[in-house]
């Protein structure tokens, strides 16, 4: 199963528009149907495509809720839109975070994400931004440094929208709101902030979120290799997730592939950081040793 869900991962990644929802029901896929997330007992998982089918069913049921709620009120611009949204997403279908979520893996987990109703913001942003999509309403992931949040309407162009945070039910946010967002992760606001997040940045992200979790618990190094990995199929990704992963190879247990990993990682660091080049090849050299 993990090989089938890598393969479509890779495939999906690469497609000349990208998914994030796909690659998001994917990554978690690989993990739930994996052996990192499958339960102990004699329960048969179910497979890649039921558990997509099933997830999709969930976006259209959310989706058709609000196509119904748009000619019942008829929503004359962006707040009203907005406010419809939170009426049935927030209010009636409960998607909302609380401190707690963050403590939890599933809350990265797109297909949990729908089960329980509760996630981190960008989880619950990608649920809005897919639900409206599906019934014909405009409304973009906004990456705010250290939350994220949506909009409604399209902030290019100069034209109307306004700003949600999904993880609070959909409340509303002013400029003045989204700054104090941006200012509490130590950064400085500036209307750039609001250009539509992208796709694989979405993804990269989500998976960013999972390796963080993980790596704040040692118990957990497999899965952050899982997420590591899955963000290294990505297109565009940080090169020092090569040593990441070549490191976590080596905590469990890879010490011959984490050291290989190591020294074609150095000869990428000689070219612009030598020093940096020359200590990955110690740790290469020390994770061999392991093995003696």
């Amino acid at each position: 199963m993990t090989e089938q869900s890598r393969s479509r991962f890779r495939t999906a990644a690469r497609a000349e528009h990208p998914d994030p929802v796909l690659l998001c029901l994917l990554a978690a896929a690989e993990h739930t149907l994996g052996d990192l997330g499958r339960p102990e007992g004699p329960e048969e998982p179910p497979t890649l495509d039921a558990l997509l089918s099933a997830c999709h069913a969930a976006l259209d049921r959310h989706a058709a809720a609000i196509r119904h709620a748009v000619l019942e009120r008829r929503p004359s611009g962006p707040e009203e839109t907005a406010a419809l949204l939170a009426a049935v997403l927030g209010g009636r279908e409960r998607f909302h975070g609380r401190q707690a979520d963050y403590r939890r893996l599933e809350s990265s987990l797109l297909p949990d994400v729908l089960r329980r109703r509760r996630g981190l913001p960008i989880t619950l942003s990608l649920v809005w931004v897919e639900v409206a999509a599906r019934a014909g309403l405009t409304v973009h992931g906004i990456a705010l440094p250290g939350h994220f949040i949506v909009a409604v309407g399209a902030p290019e162009g100069g034209n109307e929208f306004v700003l949600a945070d999904p993880y609070h039910g959909g409340r509303l946010l002013d400029i003045a709101d989204a700054a104090k967002l941006v200012q509490a992760a130590g950064q400085r606001f500036g209307t750039e902030l609001l250009t539509p997040a992208q796709p694989l940045d979405i993804v990269l992200r989500v998976l960013g979120n999972i390796r963080s979790w993980a790596a704040d618990r040692p118990e957990q190094a497999r899965t952050q290799l899982w997420a590591t990995e899955l963000a290294l199929l990505l297109p565009r990704h940080p090169a020092q997730l090569r040593l990441e992963r070549a490191e976590l190879l080596v905590r469990t247990g890879d010490f011959l592939a984490g050291a290989a990993e190591m020294d074609s990682y150095a000869e990428i660091l000689d070219a612009f950081d030598p020093e940096a080049a020359t200590r990955v090849r110690h740790e290469a050299k020390a994770a061999r040793h392991r093995l003696n």
